[in-house]
């Protein structure tokens, strides 16, 4: 019997017991996890004052959480696969609360660096969510839910960084890690009340040895991305842990094509539809993060600088939120178009418009109005950007597979993330003007940023092309 079949009639059996709220529950639980990524973003200057540090260690803040969260998402995906989506989604979530209240209590670096490092293992919640509402809902309301909650990341990440803001502006910095933990819990709550365990289960037993590898491979690689801009982009640590990480990642393929039951099916992987849709969607994260790390420090650079627009840290947060608000209006609009043409053309239509927010908004950036128009333009090309990879990895994977392969797919948009964090930071600090002795963004900087923006997205233009395109209906 097909896997597609087993899928139709799990589908018909589970679906009556499914709810409506479903979709919408899992999106809230991918809203909040998102929005613990931006906790710290509104105190970052301050951290290393708060934190009694330099300035390079506090960024581990952040990192750690990036770290945790890249080792974590596959990992969570394979153990859905294997014991249960469900089950997974509420652990991992258990594990940021627990990360949360450890920050919430802490204002020494390497205990607030462990809180902040348990926090990123609630990263696995979105593709778990996916494969979740593939198992258990009709196809028919599965591909509107599926972008829904793919959207949610973006969503939270541009809706949290004004909440954040006005909590550090007006509350101890560290009500921001108690409203995190809380936020958890209620996640949890809603996950036990509403969402149904998956029917479906892989084969096979927990391969330990790959997910050693991968962790290791995955820190390797993206460490020295992350820290490139402290440590030096030629140093020997930079590439030294750049080559190490090869060479790991490398010996970690060879295991998993040996076993019969790997972490992750590279074989399945290197299909045409999913090799293609993961590199498009390393693009796709790319370009999301560039807009919310230029627009935030243009607006709150001091008018002083000549081209700063002088707006406080809520407003240029408030100015940034209506990125979250059309991605989320965008979704329904998503869902008629992948019913009528395809996720592949939904996928290329919203890397277009990126294409063009980012090559309209090096004119923009004269007046704070102007930025809410970069936003708007951009919003619904990040929304079908976001909302198109999933159905196509599902539409490419047996059901057995949907947690481990969307759990793929959320890895590659993190080292989108991750490269653009680097490349931004490398193009601001070495385009940066001396203000009365402190380096500040040049305009320059900005505009060369959103150009890489651009170009990331001419990028998985061409590679979209080039999956195969599958009848509407059929991701």
């Amino acid at each position: 019997m097909s896997d597609a079949l087993v899928h139709s009639r799990a589908s018909d059996r589970h679906s009556a017991g499914a709810p409506r709220a479903l979709g919408p529950a899992l999106a809230f639980v991918g809203v909040v996890v998102a929005v613990m990524q931006t906790l710290p973003v509104p105190v970052i200057k301050e951290l290393p004052q708060l934190l009694d540090t330099e300035a390079s260690n506090a960024t581990w803040v952040v990192t750690a959480t990036l770290l945790s969260g890249a080792v974590a998402t596959p990992i969570l995906g394979r153990l859905g696969d294997l014991y249960g989506k469900r089950c997974m989604l509420v652990l991992g979530l258990a594990v940021m609360v627990v990360g949360a209240l450890v920050s919430a209590l802490t204002s020494d670096l390497p205990t607030m660096v462990a809180g902040r490092a348990l926090q990123g293992v609630a990263m696995g919640a979105v593709p778990l969510g996916i494969g979740l509402i593939r198992d258990t809902l009709p196809r028919e309301q599965a591909g509107s839910a599926m972008a829904l909650v793919s959207s949610s990341m973006g969503i939270g990440g541009s809706l949290g960084l004004p909440a954040a803001a006005l909590v550090a502006q007006h509350a101890d910095w560290h009500v921001l890690f108690y409203g995190s933990a809380g936020l958890g819990v209620l996640c949890i709550a809603l996950i036990v009340l509403v969402v149904p365990e998956s029917p479906a289960r892989a084969q096979g037993s927990f391969d330990m040895l790959g997910a050693i590898g991968l962790s290791t491979g995955l820190v390797l690689v993206l460490l020295p991305i992350a820290k490139g801009g402290d440590w030096g982009w030629t140093s020997g640590p930079v590439l030294g842990t750049f080559a190490a990480g090869a060479v790991v990642l490398v010996l970690w393929g060879v295991l998993e094509l040996r076993l019969g039951a790997p972490l992750v099916d590279l074989r399945t992987s290197a299909r045409p539809a999913v090799l293609l849709t993961n590199l498009a969607s390393i693009m796709v994260g790319a370009s999301f993060l560039v807009v919310t790390l230029v627009l935030p420090q243009l607006l709150q650079l001091p008018e002083a600088t000549g081209h700063g627009l002088g707006r406080s840290m809520v407003v240029a947060g408030l100015l940034v939120a209506p990125l979250g608000v059309t991605m989320l209006l965008t979704t329904p609009v998503h869902a008629r178009l992948s019913a009528a043409y395809g996720s592949k053309v939904t996928l290329i239509l919203g890397m277009a418009i990126i294409a063009i927010g980012y090559v309209a908004g090096l004119g923009l950036m004269s007046a704070p109005w102007q930025s809410l128009v970069i936003v708007l333009i951009l919003g619904p090309g990040i929304g079908l950007a976001y909302s198109s990879p999933p159905a196509l990895i599902v539409g490419a994977v047996p059901a057995s597979e949907t947690g481990a392969a969307n759990g793929l797919n959320a890895l590659m948009r993190s080292v989108g993330a991750t490269i653009a964090s680097a490349a931004v930071g490398t193009v601001l600090a070495g385009t940066a003007n001396d203000v009365n002795g402190a380096a500040v963004p040049s305009i320059d900087g900005f505009r060369l940023s959103f150009l890489i923006a651009a170009g990331a997205m001419v990028v998985g233009l061409f590679i979209a092309f080039f999956l195969p395109t599958a009848r509407p209906g059929r991701q």
